[in-house]
């Protein structure tokens, strides 16, 4: 049985890490998102915060993280939980200090972790300097430029600019008192930047180099696809649902090529920097050969595979997505990523526990046995995929979504508005459980900012580490696994199997192979080669395999 700490100081710290092991990092590493608010809690008022996750960095270690992606900690009003910045280059007095950041980032350089820090440039919040001005200054002043001020239409400027809607519901404009109307494609409280204007631009190629100079490896974008809009902000026209953002390739402020020329611009400047810092984009495009387009050889390094994330738990959908995904990313050489979760979706544990079509935001808890399973299962199946893989935090635990909040607890914006999303985010951002009992299950002393259900304690770090089968020790085992076979991590090509039973996939990699049961009966095939890891009991017998329903099993083939 395999043993690890819980507690932090039992792990060694290496050497920092090497100009060797810096080469290409990023094509093929497993890199874990932390959401702060909800991570650990350092100093008892129920919010995670810096000091937090310094101390939990040991953890992720020793879990197999190649680097660390953190969700905003800037200076905020938390009106969409901390994507509404209002200064970019100070921390949030919540989350700490910019001395706490410093910690953090050598903590984790130490450990030989990378730290990629996210960046909100398609909006900022209502409390920044430019906008307080802007508004206070009225009609007419030049910082109004820096956003999108217009004049209203109607006879007396009553009706919006146009018939554009926010993502979170409702109008994508408010008026102010002196009669012009303000941009976000988000809530009111996160005023749209105009990228025309070259202060715009200017400002954040000096906020890139804040943060580079901190130390940090790398971006997260925010709303990348969102930066430019179509030029004299033309009406939708009633063309179709803006909300659907896949599958609509014509949204005047969603995907404009404009965009790409921006990150050319930085680009330039992330390669003065050495340690192999990066780009990675939330660019939510109608396909992934859209996709494509940010992450050519002198733009961005990776970009979110949101496909991928949003395909059912099917044989011949998931195929036929990691084909697609390939095939886009090959002409352009960058690596596949691969993600099932994240800080704006229901946890895959909760999605795969419900029937098909109900998206990525889901009300109920479904069969959550089911949904475990083919949780561990799919998690087999994305880290066996070529390219770079996506952990969103607890989801190593197998956390399910907390789908029973009651209302006067939900803090997500989009829930308190009439349309839009469904505003159930808040059920994958409870606090994540350390340890069987305590308050707050080890977040922290002082409970907890989302209240967290009473299977927590189960579920547990504490209550997994060391335990054979445990959702924790699988994940522990498949990235040392992956990280110690060869034919695993990076690349572009997987060879299938055509000759499998219905709802089986089987694909191989250079001394590798992989087997994915997704339907939910037992089913017999071959072995083809020796067990190096399964997500559930597997039997093999006189060179044959019984593989269990919505089971993932990696074989050695050489």
């Amino acid at each position: 049985m395999n043993q690890h700490s819980t507690d932090p100081s039992s792990v060694s710290l290496p050497s920092v890490i090497s100009t060797r092991e810096a080469a290409d990092w990023w094509r093929d590493a497993v890199i874990y998102q932390v959401y702060p608010r909800s991570f650990a809690d350092s100093d008892a008022d129920g919010t995670g915060d810096l000091e937090g996750i310094r101390r939990r960095l040991p953890y992720l270690k020793e879990l197999g993280a190649d680097a660390v992606w953190l969700s905003p900690f800037y200076a905020s009003p938390q009106a969409d939980g901390g994507y509404d910045v209002a200064d970019y280059r100070a921390v949030d007095p919540m989350y700490g200090t910019l001395l706490d950041a410093d910690a953090v980032i050598r903590d984790a350089h130490a450990l030989g972790l990378r730290i990629i820090v996210d960046l909100v440039p398609n909006h900022s919040s209502d409390q920044h300097e430019w906008f307080k001005r802007a508004v206070a200054e009225g009609p007419g002043s030049p910082l109004r430029e820096r956003y999108h001020f217009r004049p209203g239409k109607g006879e007396s400027g009553e009706l919006p600019p146009n018939d554009w809607e926010s993502i979170f519901g409702g109008p994508a404009w408010t008026r102010l008192a002196d009669g012009d109307w303000y941009l976000h494609l988000f809530a009111p409280e996160q005023p749209d930047l105009n990228w025309e204007h070259p202060a715009v631009a200017d400002e954040f190629r000096s906020i890139l180099r804040f943060w580079l100079d901190m130390g940090v490896d790398g971006f997260r974008i925010d709303v990348a696809h969102g930066l430019v809009k179509a030029e004299g902000l033309p009406d939708l026209g009633g063309g179709g649902d803006q909300l659907k953002l896949l599958g609509n390739d014509v949204m005047p402020f969603f995907d404009q090529d404009g965009v790409h020329a921006i990150y050319r611009s930085w680009r330039t400047i992330l390669d003065e920097y050495d340690g192999e810092r990066i780009f990675v984009a939330e660019a939510w495009t109608p396909t992934v050969e859209r996709t494509a387009n940010y992450v050519r050889p002198d733009e961005l390094h990776q970009a979110f595979n949101f496909q991928y994330l949003s395909t059912y738990w099917d044989a011949d959908e998931l195929r036929a997505t990691i084909d697609r995904s390939l095939d886009a990313m090959r002409p352009v050489g960058a690596p596949t990523t691969w993600v099932l979760s994240n800080h704006d979706v229901t946890r895959h544990a909760t999605r795969y526990a419900n029937p098909p079509g109900l998206g990525t935001q889901i009300r109920t808890p479904g069969d959550r046995e089911l949904g475990l399973r083919r949780a561990r299962a799919a998690t087999l199946l994305m880290l066996a995929l070529p390219g770079s893989a996506y952990i969103y935090q607890g989801e190593e635990l197998g956390l399910p979504d907390v789908t029973d909040l009651p209302d006067e607890a939900r803090q997500d914006p989009s829930f308190f508005r009439a349309q839009g999303q469904d505003g159930f985010r808040d059920g994958c951002r409870v606090p994540i459980p350390w340890t069987r009992s305590g308050t707050s299950y080890g977040f922290g002393e002082g409970g907890s900012w989302l209240p967290q259900p009473d299977c927590w304690g189960e579920l547990s770090v504490e209550a997994q580490t060391g335990q054979e089968g445990s959702t924790l020790e699988l994940y522990r085992t498949a990235l040392t696994v992956r990280r110690e076979q060869g034919g695993l991590g990076a690349g572009s090509e997987v060879t299938w199997r055509e000759d499998t039973p219905a709802g089986v996939l089987h694909f191989e990699r250079p001394g590798f192979a992989c087997t994915v049961n997704t339907t939910g009966s037992a089913v017999r095939i071959p072995a083809p080669g020796t067990v190096l890891l399964a997500s559930g009991p597997v039997t093999v017998d006189d060179g044959t395999i019984e593989l269990p329903a919505d089971c993932t099993v990696w074989w050695k083939t050489d």
